[in-house]
């Protein structure tokens, strides 16, 4: 209990000043209230104690905001990529320095273990030096020539660019959209998700201390029927980048119809992992439970349906299940801890919904199914077998450690199962047939997928998903083709007839 203890402290001194001066909106460089004076508390769910007050953002600080966006955003499109790179480095470095207080915090306002937090800020941090290091680069296109032309196309910066983080992983995935806008010379407004505010303030104050200029990055904090609606609204935003639930994702298209905005989606997903008797079931068993508990199975790319093949399904569904008891729930800060809360109790509703609906349903509930103590929002890592896909709990994302184990027969019926939702982020395989691979893999509905393997992220490759899971790519150079646009510029390189008219 002693190392939980000293991390308690350390992370209660950490948030201090929060609790002191409350979370403000960080808008031309300046920590700012809420116009109105307006707050909402962000509470965390390890205790439902109140963390700090943090600024409601309105309509009027997102136009604070955009204008500071939009002020700055001549000069930073126009520093060279080179200088964007060593600014951006510095930042990458100036994460890394802070990587403690970055992890604790998160853990604190979001309820996920420490030992995933500790290792969010290094892949913030790898995120910025990927993308710096594009930057220089981000605007080169191609030449290409006819006997009397030449073309040559380039990239420039879009413009101002609205950034709207969701609550889980929020440090991570917040440089995963903003590090690239930065990098290819965007400035931006960002909306963190309202359950979990803190580590935004904690980015733009390490950026501008870094060597960010001010009004490069703006944050607003508030609810998405206002500050959100407001954000995807604005005619001085030219494209917005949102991860979260794919509703909401289509309430922002139509939102940003009016001023025909770019938008780039990353949305829910309900992912199979799909393992056949030929597989090496030892790893099948290890990778399903990883991308299904870690995180608190709080993840888009979760591995939450589990499609066996009839002959081992028996077999599998009881390793699983005796991984998913003998897993560690409790305090985030804990080293020990694989599963924390959840993220406030809002979330935890909804998940413990799920577990009268599998019974309704006719599933059985293997482990798990239970809350865990009696404050904060902690539920048991959980199984559910028995199950077939028509049901609700196969159909829908419950985003918590809760999966549905469901048997199949053979490769078309593996096929029917894993595509027959509205869902296609990732897809997991397990088998040894390589064969067998090549033809699921050509067939499987999603914009990810791994063979033998979890889910394990190499930047310069595209991310993102197919049907109700999103629109667009973020990684290597798919993002850049994002926040910016291409143009293509035409030379002569030979006197050509013009026709004449009217003559």
């Amino acid at each position: 209990m002693t190392v939980l203890t000293d991390n308690i402290a350390k992370a209660q001194g950490y948030m201090a000043r929060f609790r002191q001066h409350g979370v403000m909106h960080h808008i031309g460089g300046a920590s700012v209230p809420a116009i109105s004076g307006r707050t909402f508390d962000t509470v965390s769910p390890v205790d439902l104690s109140v963390l700090a007050p943090v600024a409601r953002g309105s309509e009027q600080d997102i136009d604070a905001a955009v204008a500071a966006a939009k002020a700055a955003f001549a000069g930073w499109s126009r520093t060279p990529g080179a200088e964007r790179r060593r600014i951006l480095i510095k930042v990458a470095e100036a994460i890394e320095a802070r990587a403690e207080e970055i992890a604790f915090t998160e853990c604190m306002d979001t309820g996920q273990a420490l030992r995933f937090m500790s290792k969010a800020a290094i892949r913030g941090a790898a995120n910025f030096r990927f993308f710096a290091d594009q930057a220089p680069t981000a605007e080169d296109g191609a030449v290409t020539r006819t006997p009397t032309q030449m073309n040559t196309t380039s990239r420039r910066p879009i413009g101002p660019v609205g950034v709207i983080t969701p609550w889980n992983t929020p440090f991570m995935l917040s440089t995963w959209k903003i590090a690239p806008a930065l990098a290819a010379g965007c400035t931006v407004v960002h909306k963190p998700a309202e359950f979990s505010p803190m580590t935004a303030k904690l980015l733009v104050e390490i950026a501008e201390e870094a060597g960010l200029p001010k009004g490069v990055l703006n944050v607003v904090n508030g609810f998405g029927e206002d500050a959100g609606k407001r954000l995807t609204e604005h005619p001085d935003i030219k494209a917005i980048a949102f991860v979260g639930e794919s509703r909401t994702g289509s309430m922002i298209m139509a939102q940003g119809a009016k001023t025909l905005k770019r938008v780039h989606f990353e949305l829910g997903g309900k992912n199979p992992v799909i393992v056949f008797d030929d597989a090496d079931l030892d790893r099948a068993v290890d990778a399903a439970t990883f991308m299904i508990y870690s995180l608190n199975g709080e993840r888009c790319t979760s591995s939450s349906r589990l499609l066996v093949q009839s002959s081992v399904y028996d077999q599998v569904c009881a390793r699983v299940a005796e991984v998913a008891r003998n897993i560690k729930v409790g305090h985030p800060l804990d080293p020990e801890t694989v599963v924390g809360p959840l993220i406030h109790p809002e979330h935890e509703a909804k998940v413990l919904s799920y577990f009268e609906k599998a019974r309704n349903e006719g599933a059985t509930i293997a482990a798990g199914g239970e809350k865990r103590g009696e404050s904060g929002c902690y539920v048991a890592p959980t199984l559910f077998t028995g199950a077939t896909n028509d049901m609700a709990i196969a159909q829908e994302e419950i985003f918590g450690p809760v999966l549905t184990a469901i048997p199949f027969d053979d490769e078309e019926d593996a096929l029917r199962i894993a595509n027959d939702v509205e869902y296609g982020l990732a897809a997991y395989l397990w088998t040894n047939d390589l064969n067998r691979a090549m033809r699921m893999t050509d067939q499987l509905e999603a914009g990810m997928m791994w063979v033998n393997s979890e889910n394990i992220r190499h930047l310069p490759t595209p991310f993102g998903g197919v049907k109700a899971s999103g629109i667009g790519r973020d990684g290597g150079d798919w993002s850049f083709d994002f926040y910016m646009e291409t143009v293509n510029v035409c030379f002569p390189r030979a006197l050509h007839s013009i026709p004449k008219l009217g003559g």
